[in-house]
């Protein structure tokens, strides 16, 4: 299991957009993915379980992977966030 925080620093945080964009990533590896923000947590493959955590600019999240591609999973979700999602 790999499990690291990472602040949103897109402005408009994690709306439809960002959210079909992690989606599509995280769909991508075997392993089973949440992201935690406070709180809330959800599956990191589902839409309204993403967007239902209203994870907005300046929201430190934790990613959770378990399963056999862990390492990359958690990389590219990660350098997504850090590429504010494209938008800027």
């Amino acid at each position: 299991m790999v499990i690291k925080s990472v602040t949103i620093t897109n402005k408009s945080g994690i709306h439809a957009r960002p959210a079909s964009l992690f989606i599509k990533i995280a769909a991508n590896f075997k392993s089973n993915i949440t992201i935690e923000n406070g709180n809330n947590k959800g599956n990191a493959k589902s839409l309204i379980s993403l967007l239902s955590l209203a994870i907005a600019c300046g929201s430190e999240v934790t990613i959770t992977a378990d399963g056999p591609d862990e390492n990359e999973a958690i990389d590219a979700l990660v350098k997504l966030i850090e590429s504010k999602f494209g938008e800027e």
